[in-house]
């Protein structure tokens, strides 16, 4: 990763041509999916990029593909080689050209437990992690003029560090507009009482830019919470705050599905829709990004009947209480539906790797009709045409993968944007349908909903629903679509304001 530095360097003092991205992902799975492809399609418009990570996602990523050396490995360094054979199609073989990779530490040790310590790994990020970005933008930034920064929003340092090294500020929000939308207006929610109060009011929200009207509890889970001196919300009130000096926010989303909401932003910031950010062919990445060793469970579905399979996964991320899934399990055996289960072995807690119920798996596999897997690459079950529909916890890219695929989904928030985006799956976009409330859900209701989203007319509704949304995503990001027409008018800016890349890098 040096040798990658200073070639950067020598290409700077040779005169070399390109405009200079450097691109810091947030170490989290959600976050560095979208943020890899957007390297990719950047690098494939002829910027160098360099790629950012973290010690610790960078080992958890090599150890996932059981790299025995992480200290040397590379995660783009497949593409590189696929590009050199002229193999992989699309972006991916542009851009494995000049994408650089360099990780940083994130303040902690790379075996320190972040799923079970998460508040000492957020107060890490909030406090530690920026003077190490610092650090190390002091070195690949050899050329103020050329270069810019891409940044996921959440961090809390982008537009302070950009502005003292002179470079613009991208910010990258990985979620829909509506979530940018109203922590941008934390202000208005706390002046009119929804929010910072120890009784919040109660009745609807109408006074949002771009929002016509959201309930109190699709509001995201921080924003219903009355204590807000917990390290995540004081790393959102930074976040946005810095989200206010960005030059640019580019956001992973698609200007059909959320018309309003992103008008009522452009008036506030350069915004542009490119979503939906996936991987070239919506088929396994030609850059490793998966935290986790991913099964193969194609032999499985291809043994199954079109469209029997309801796939269930929540996420890579937030955790679920052992009593809530159990009764989600209880409500999947009930239903009769062939099922995959992906099972992240913290789901519940890193102190408790097998939190199903006694016999769930015995039962699963009696009849062959479910498997339980630890993870897997969730755009190729997406895909499977053994698959009717997904169980999800509602994650951003989940949606997105989902709604691409022509899925129809069960949705199941856990924590932070998956209310509100389960409000725009299932009351905006009539995509799925709501299983459980918070903290509340029981396995008849999960049967029940299963069976009418698998069987019933329920299900072909939902079809037919999601498939215009497919639609949608799709003809966005075809030639002289909404997201192609905005990742144009973002490169066009940004090869400006970089000097066309006349003669720097």
């Amino acid at each position: 990763m040096g040798e990658e530095v200073a070639a950067t360097a020598a290409a700077a003092a040779d005169g070399g041509s390109k405009p200079h991205a450097v691109v810091v992902t947030y170490p989290l799975q959600g976050h560095v999916n979208p943020a890899v492809h957007l390297a990719l399609r950047l690098a494939a418009r002829g910027f160098a990029v360099t790629f950012v990570s973290t010690e610790s996602v960078h080992e958890q990523t090599a150890r996932a593909l059981g790299v025995v050396d992480p200290s040397g490995y590379d995660v783009f360094a497949a593409a590189r080689a696929a590009a050199a054979k002229g193999g992989g199609g699309g972006e991916t073989v542009a851009a494995a050209m000049d994408v650089r990779y360099e990780v940083v530490s994130d303040g902690l040790p790379v075996g320190f437990d972040r799923s079970l310590n998460h508040d000492d790994f957020m107060g890490s990020l909030l406090h530690a992690f920026g003077a190490h970005v610092e650090a190390l933008l002091c070195r690949v930034v050899v050329d103020a003029a050329a270069t810019f920064l891409v940044a996921d929003t959440f961090f809390v340092w982008p537009a302070t560090l950009s502005k003292k090294l002179g470079i613009p500020y991208v910010s990258f929000w990985t979620e829909p507009a509506l979530i940018f939308n109203l922590y941008y207006h934390i202000n208005l929610l706390t002046e009119h009482g929804h929010f910072r109060c120890n009784e919040p009011r109660k009745d609807t929200i109408t006074y949002v830019p771009g929002v016509e009207a959201i309930e109190p509890g699709e509001l995201m889970s921080y924003l219903q919470d009355t204590d807000t001196t917990t390290v995540v919300h004081r790393i959102i009130f930074r976040a946005f705050e810095e989200a206010r000096g960005a030059d640019y926010v580019v956001c992973n989303t698609v200007e059909e599905l959320e018309p309003s909401t992103i008008a009522a932003l452009r008036r506030e910031r350069p915004f542009y829709a490119v979503g939906p950010i996936l991987p070239a062919g919506f088929a396994r990445s030609a850059v490793a990004t998966s935290m986790w060793a991913e099964s193969d469970c194609s032999r499985w579905l291809a043994a199954q009947p079109p469209r029997s399979v309801l796939y269930v996964s929540f996420g890579s991320y937030a955790h679920v209480t052992r009593r809530e899934l159990h009764e989600i399990a209880r409500g999947v055996l009930a239903s009769g539906a062939r099922f995959l289960w992906v099972m992240r072995p913290d789901i519940v807690s890193s102190d408790d790797p097998d939190p199903l119920p006694d016999g769930f798996a015995a039962a699963a596999a009696a009849d062959g009709r479910g498997v339980v897997v630890p993870w897997c690459c969730q755009v190729e079950v997406l895909a499977h045409p053994a698959v009717a529909a997904f169980l999800t916890h509602c994650g951003w890219n989940s949606i997105l993968e989902s709604a691409w695929a022509g899925v129809p989904m069960l949705c199941f928030p856990l924590l932070t944007d998956q209310f509100t985006n389960r409000r725009l799956v299932v009351r905006e976009w009539r995509a799925g349908v709501a299983v459980g409330d918070r903290g509340a859900v029981d396995a008849g209701e999960v049967r029940a909903k299963i069976e009418g989203v698998m069987r019933g007319e329920e299900g072909e509704v939902l079809r037919e629903q999601v498939g215009k949304m497919r639609a949608t995503l799709h003809a966005a990001v075809a030639p002289g679509g909404s997201s192609r027409r905005g990742f144009d008018e973002l490169v066009d800016e940004l090869k400006r304001r970089c000097g066309g890349g006349g003669g720097r890098h």
